[in-house]
């Protein structure tokens, strides 16, 4: 299968996870292509001032590997700045939040996976 980005399902969420402002999120596979091994494989893309608010991943690890801008990344309450070639690994049991502070937007590709 091969998919264009014209094909690809843009969602746009406001406040997510308590956040602030809009996130929109980009469909890579449909959940139901990761053959029950996850849920999400999508690009993030954070508007300046805009994040994502701090919450916890249970029974699942989400992977975040950014692809432009900078931002702060809350890694279980320790705040790191981020920016193009950073990844960060949040497992189960654990949490964290991003936030987009740069001039330019913060672009994200996300996978969630099950633990």
């Amino acid at each position: 299968m091969i998919k264009n980005k014209l094909q690809l399902k843009k969602t746009l969420k406001e406040n997510m996870r308590g956040g602030n402002g809009i996130v929109e999120l980009t469909e890579l596979v449909d959940p139901a292509e990761l053959n029950g091994h996850g849920r999400l494989f999508s690009t993030i893309t954070l508007r300046p001032g805009c994040s994502i608010g701090w919450h916890v991943h249970e029974g699942e690890s989400e992977i975040f590997a950014v692809v432009s801008g900078t931002g702060v990344y809350n890694d279980n309450g320790k705040e790191v700045a981020i920016s193009e070639g950073f990844v960060t690994v949040v497992r189960s049991g654990e949490g964290h939040a991003v936030s987009c502070l740069g001039p330019r937007d913060l672009v994200l590709t996300a996978l969630i996976i099950n633990a």
